[in-house]
């Protein structure tokens, strides 16, 4: 639905002001892994950079692993996460989180209760028994086939409702409503702060919204690097090119919808970058994507579609940013951990990128055309230009960058 709104505000969001100001240090909490020692070393590194006040690093103490159930996640995550914010001092003070290398990328689904588990256990054996049943039917060539294949469909979607894999999250975009206990866990929930869902009546409001992001990487040296490139490009200008991958021409139709409506997104972003006169733009509006040697000093970067196969077409400026749509690019920032695009991405020297962390529906990535228009103005800083483009919070996608870079704001 917010497809339709959008194509009707392109106009509009040029012009457009939020509520929102400037994101400062002072309002910045940064969460480390204190059973991580280089989570913490990390943080500090960090802090002291951007001057962000001592007082606002949060140890916490919990797994190192890149996965943690439900259990782990309130217990372990939200709970001293959500204990620090209300505190007399902090409250309303803090307007962002940043995780830190060592604090855990995903949350699993609720752990299922007794009841649940013996119910699973029914099904999974029911659905053995039919596909049992079916397998003889195909032997015998049986007219009966179709209503057992209906039947064992049925099933299968009990058991994946069951399963409640649609609870899973990415533990940032869990932690934007770590000061909400009360919100559904299934699917996701509208974010206020996106510009398509301003007109509209939410549940939810900014005031219960956070913004998150991760300083995360394949080596501890590439999170410093990150850092130091953003202060770097803040200072010196984000120099390069712009290169935007499409799939198609720009369309001419007025309403578009799903993968359509994001491929026209795409040269809308580079129409929005190169009217601003800041670098060149190179669109590619062939099926194939940029290819090794295609895309030299790259600053900016927004394509698709080429699950968890990074093309090394890169020459990456400093201060760079990469955004590659497709469904689990931030599955893993792990060194040695297959080729997914945002982890290869940090690794050949970008400093900021966006993905998921598992299948999060076209319509929950964040919007090009609004990511780089708020981007690019010069005022917003990294943050603020993701979750003003973000449909989506309590699901899959992923900022890794400093949230405070504002690699256009000497423009």
């Amino acid at each position: 639905m917010y497809m339709k709104l959008l194509f009707g505000m392109i106009l509009f969001l040029l012009f457009w002001t939020t509520s929102a100001y400037a994101l400062l240090p002072a309002e910045v909490l940064v969460v480390a892994n204190r059973f991580v020692p280089e989570s913490v070393d990390l943080a500090r590194y960090y802090m002291e950079k951007r001057g962000i006040p001592k007082g606002n690093l949060l140890k916490i103490t919990t797994t190192e692993k890149e996965t943690c159930s439900r259990k782990i996640y309130d217990r372990e995550i939200a709970k001293p996460v959500r204990r620090f914010l209300l505190k007399q001092d902090n409250v309303g003070r803090i307007r962002a989180l940043v995780t830190i290398r060592g604090v855990p990328l995903r949350v699993g689904a609720p752990e299922l209760t007794r009841k649940e588990k013996k119910q699973l256990k029914e099904l999974q054996v029911d659905r053995d028994h039919l596909k049992e049943q079916l397998k003889k039917l195909i032997e015998e060539k049986s007219s009966e086939q179709e209503p057992l294949k209906q039947r064992l469909k049925a099933l299968d979607k009990q058991i994946k409702t069951l399963k409640k894999g649609d609870h899973r999250a990415a533990v940032d975009s869990e932690l934007t409503l770590v000061l909400n206990e009360s919100y559904a866990l299934k699917f996701w929930q509208p974010n206020p702060y996106f510009v398509g869902f301003q007109k509209q009546s939410l549940l939810l409001s900014k005031d219960d919204v956070l913004f998150v992001s991760r300083l995360d990487g394949s080596s501890i040296e590439i999170v410093e690097r990150m850092i130091d490139d953003s202060l770097y490009a803040e200072k010196n200008g984000l120099k390069g090119r712009a290169y935007f991958d499409a799939k198609a021409p720009k369309s001419k139709k007025k309403q578009l919808k799903g993968s359509a409506f994001y491929d026209n997104s795409l040269h809308l972003a580079a129409n929005q970058v190169e009217n601003r006169k800041l670098m060149p733009v190179i669109v590619n509006e062939k099926k194939g994507l940029f290819q090794a040697g295609e895309a030299p000093d790259a600053a900016l970067y927004c394509g698709w579609y080429s699950l968890a196969r990074y093309v090394d077409a890169f020459d990456w400026k400093r201060g760079a940013i990469g955004y590659h749509i497709a469904s689990q690019e931030c599955q893993t920032l792990r060194a040695g951990s297959g080729n997914y695009w945002c982890k290869r991405m940090l690794e050949d020297g970008a400093a900021a990128v966006i993905g998921p962390v598992g299948e999060p529906y076209v319509q929950a990535f964040p919007v090009p055309e609004i990511f780089f228009s708020y981007l690019t103005d010069g005022y917003y800083t990294l943050a603020e230009a993701y979750f003003l483009s973000l449909p989506y919070i309590s699901w899959q996608m992923v900022l890794v960058g400093d949230p405070l870079y504002s690699p256009f704001k000497n423009n």
